[in-house]
């Protein structure tokens, strides 16, 4: 019997997938003098991945080419006036915690010399003004240095921006998780295709899913409040954000409890902690201890509870004949529990 169109495909999708990760095809395993697959079959799967070659080939052709303009400047490089240097329209950074992280950044420029130029483009309603594409920590700290920023300026637009920014952000480790949905976020905004944001965050459609989840759930001016939260990552926002979801008057109780926050003393890390526990409080006590004495005030041992777990340890040997004591109660006790829980039930 022949193959199913179904199966055809899903041969094809295999070449395709080996394709992709750079590897040879596998041998075809159909010995040379088999019967040949139907037309029909062929003409299907050859459709499907000639479609999906195609679109794949889009992509990579679109990421090379901001690449090359990430990479090459496109320019020359130029001493710029900080002061006639605006941020990009699309951050993607969010505040330090540790403002002396940057200090020390700047005290570097400072001492060694700005040793990689920053990109801008021309501002869009302004000539004589830029927009920075990429290297806002060192137009900052030119600015706050009050020497001249080394900068490429290229042409670029509005779209090839954000896309640059995306891909040159992709080489970041420092950057947390909220902050590159953010930046997706913002990209979509801008009316920019999932195809494109896939490929400056290098993302797949399930994680910008997730992040969707996320920013569509929570306001960026609750996200920015927030701040970057490097120690909290994809689970924990995805936590927040459905928590949120569930609550009519969740984002109202988040909103005023960051506005009690103190940003000088607490972290983003724990200003995240304030917005999940205002609406999500922490199951009570997780664990007590109750010191246990007789009529006299000697002391017999502890009492210990957690929600599934009881625990007596006993203080000298009144403290051991007083758990022997407990033990032979018990029998007892289970009797009472029951006699009690059947009247309620009754």
């Amino acid at each position: 019997m022949s193959k199913s169109p179904r199966k055809s495909i899903v041969a094809s999708f295999g070449l395709l997938s080996a394709e992709l990760e750079g590897a040879e095809p596998a041998a075809d395993p159909t010995p040379p003098d088999a019967s040949p697959t139907p037309v029909q079959s062929s003409r299907v799967g050859a459709g499907v991945i000639g479609a999906a070659h195609r679109a794949i080939g889009d992509i990579r052709a679109e990421r090379d080419r901001l690449r090359a303009i990430v990479e090459s400047g496109g320019g020359w490089i130029q001493d710029l006036d900080p002061n006639v240097i605006e941020a990009s329209p699309y951050p993607d950074r969010l505040p330090d915690d540790e403002p002396h992280d940057f200090e020390r950044f700047k005290r570097s420029i400072e001492e060694e010399g700005q040793k990689v130029p920053i990109q801008v483009r021309r501002h869009p309603s302004s000539s004589d003004r830029y927009q920075v594409v990429y290297g806002h920590r060192r137009w900052r700290a030119a600015l706050e240095l009050g020497r001249a920023v080394r900068a490429i300026e290229v042409e670029i637009s509005d779209l090839d921006l954000v896309l640059a920014q995306g891909i040159e952000n992709a080489g970041r480790q420092d950057l947390t998780w909220i902050e590159r949905a953010l930046f997706a976020s913002r990209m979509d905004d801008a009316g920019i295709k999932a195809r494109h944001i896939y490929a400056a965050l290098s993302i797949e459609d399930a994680e910008l899913a997730r992040m969707r989840s996320v920013y569509r759930t929570i306001p960026a001016d609750v996200i920015e409040a927030i701040g970057r939260a490097p120690k909290v990552g994809r689970p924990r926002w995805l936590d927040l954000a459905k928590t949120i979801s569930a609550a009519p008057n969740a984002l109202e109780l988040v909103r005023a409890a960051l506005a009690d926050v103190d940003e000088a003393t607490e972290t983003s890390d724990q200003r995240f902690q304030v917005a999940l526990k205002v609406i999500k409080p922490a199951t009570a006590s997780r664990n007590t201890q109750i010191a246990i004495s007789d009529m006299s005030g000697t002391r017999l041992g502890s009492f210990m509870t957690s929600p599934r777990e009881v625990r007596i340890s006993a203080e000298g040997e009144l403290g051991t004949e007083f758990i022997r004591f407990v033990e032979d109660e018990l029998p007892d006790l289970v009797e009472r529990f029951t006699r009690a829980r059947n009247n309620r039930n009754s």
